[in-house]
């Protein structure tokens, strides 16, 4: 089945442009002009990927992104010609995915949208006649099902977004190895990426916090002016 994408932005010649590109690709894609008609059209439909104008009418694209990450963890890029590093890094702490300011290549948009949405789908299930063994990593409390695209604190499944999930997929693999920003910044947004080093500090900000609030014992340790490490407390 074709992804499922939603664009919410007040702009016709936007929606209209992003359309365009994206049903090239094959996605379905269904559109929002303000606010309320996102939240009521994200309340019915189970989407793979939503691309949301920051400045929306009647409820902006900030409140949106919040409500999208009380329910669950599916992809969201936001738009925005508001491109001043505050306001990306606030995008990142309200948990988006990925931040594109206006004006925006869409060829580019839809190379983030096909990125993001291979990070969040879980591996495809190998025929019966080929069985597959799950590939499963460790670390204290903490087991990540790369298999199932899957982390888990004591057999309960975390809610990461699709770049929180390979952020701790990443420094799952090498357990004490210290991870400066600029190689977290390349190995998980790509060389291409046009923000700050702002950005690591924001999604280990969140992990930390889901960590904590599953009551992991594996934490992500800063060393400081240097990076990050993922370390099992004592």
């Amino acid at each position: 089945m074709p992804a499922h994408i939603l664009i919410a932005d007040d702009e016709d010649r936007i929606r209209q442009l992003v359309r365009l590109y994206l049903t090239k690709e094959g996605f379905t894609v269904d559109e929002a002009e303000d606010g309320q008609s996102a939240l009521e059209q994200l309340a019915e439909t189970p989407y793979d990927l939503v691309i949301l104008d920051l400045m929306l009418p009647e409820v902006d694209g900030w409140t949106i992104c919040q409500e999208i990450r009380k329910r669950g963890t599916t992809p969201v890029i936001m738009l925005s010609a508001r491109n001043e590093e505050y306001d990306r890094i606030l995008g990142f702490q309200l948990g988006a995915d990925d931040y594109v300011g206006k004006p925006f290549s869409p060829r580019e948009l839809v190379f983030r949208v096909k990125s993001l949405l291979r990070r969040a789908q879980p591996a495809q299930r190998a025929p019966v006649s080929e069985p597959v063994a799950p590939v499963v990593t460790g670390e204290g409390d903490l087991v990540i099902d790369e298999a199932a695209a899957l982390a888990r604190v004591n057999g309960k499944e975390l809610p990461l977004t699709p770049k929180e999930y390979a952020l701790l997929t990443l420094m799952l693999r090498r357990p004490g190895h210290l991870f400066t920003r600029e190689a977290l910044l390349e190995q998980v947004w790509g060389y291409d990426f046009t923000g700050g080093r702002r950005t690591v500090d924001s999604h280990v900000k969140n992990l930390r916090e889901k960590l904590a609030a599953a009551g992991a014992t594996t934490q992500i340790e800063t060393a400081w002016g240097m990076g990050y490490r993922l370390v099992v407390a004592k």
